[in-house]
């Protein structure tokens, strides 16, 4: 069987550019804020992406780095400031942040309608609920690539390895959304090859390298790599053993170029989305309902 590549950095591209398109047509532009506290260099390097991305797209980013050090009650107003300026409609809080720091009550401290990140409870309700929403950018972007290859998921078996809130719980909702059968998994579920196999759908967001074996895989199924980890030669590996999956699955996203161009176009994505609502509101912020 011949396994198709899925092209993540190509569908991000288009996506990409139908975003910077659409910006061209508003009448006022869209901002994002992006918050990076201390120095971590993984977190170094997303943030310029994701400001270089924004450039490219036509929307004004501003990047707000803090000290490691910095007290809560700094990011707090911090982030009220940002809540209030009407130029920013979308905020970015970087994680990992620095220990002293949680969070979750600063996830909480966002606008609703600028979490860009779609991690505020509110909006984990509405996509719970099938309401309107931010969603995570990276199960999103997930299913758009899964959607590159089959448009009509009803009644697939899909399997989610991964149960984090920024995407195995999220994304086994969009799966359910499209009316999947799905099961969410993780690392300690038992039996978990035999339930791998059945999969129609198998995304992998475990964060260990390789885990999932070809001999896990359904044959003909669509396999999402949601997994970065660096080994001791310094290359990036997945959560799926790639080499074993080819000639497998039907369909196979690769690490690096697979769902995590699709993050960062997703980002953009949201960001126009809440400048959109914005805009749809007379200039003022929804608020918080």
């Amino acid at each position: 069987m011949d396994t198709h590549l899925i092209d993540g950095k190509n569908i991000a591209a288009q996506l990409r550019s139908e975003i910077a398109a659409e910006v061209g047509r508003l009448s006022i532009k869209p901002g994002l804020a992006v918050i990076l506290v201390g120095e971590n260099p993984a977190s170094q390097v997303y943030v310029g992406n994701k400001i270089k991305a924004c450039e490219k797209a036509g929307i004004q980013s501003v990047s707000h780095h803090l000290p490691a050090d910095t007290p809560a009650a700094d990011l707090y107003a911090l982030i009220r400031a940002l809540n209030a300026d009407p130029a920013v409609h979308g905020i970015l809080l970087q994680l990992p942040l620095p220990e002293h720091l949680d969070p979750n009550d600063f996830i909480l401290a966002i606008d609703p309608e600028k979490d860009v990140d779609g991690l505020h409870p509110l909006n984990a309700g509405r996509l719970m609920a099938g309401l309107p929403g931010m969603v995570p950018c990276t199960p999103q972007g997930a299913l758009r690539l899964i959607k590159s290859v089959r448009n009509d998921l009803s009644g697939l078996d899909a399997v989610v390895i991964g149960r984090s809130l920024l995407f195995g719980k999220p994304m086994g909702q969009l799966l359910l959304s499209e009316n999947c059968t799905v099961t969410q998994a993780h690392s300690r579920t038992r039996k978990l090859p035999d339930l791998s196999r059945r999969a129609d759908i198998l995304v992998a967001a475990v964060g260990r390298s390789e885990m999932v074996e070809g001999s896990w895989i359904k044959p003909g199924a669509i396999v999402i790599d949601v997994g970065i980890n660096r080994g001791e030669d310094g290359k990036l590996r997945g959560d799926i053993d790639f080499a074993q999956a080819q000639g497998i699955a039907g369909a196979i996203t690769p690490v690096p170029g697979g769902v995590g161009p699709m993050t960062i176009a997703c980002l953009l994505l949201n960001t126009l989305r809440a400048c959109q609502k914005f805009a749809d509101h007379g200039g003022q912020n929804a608020g918080r309902p």
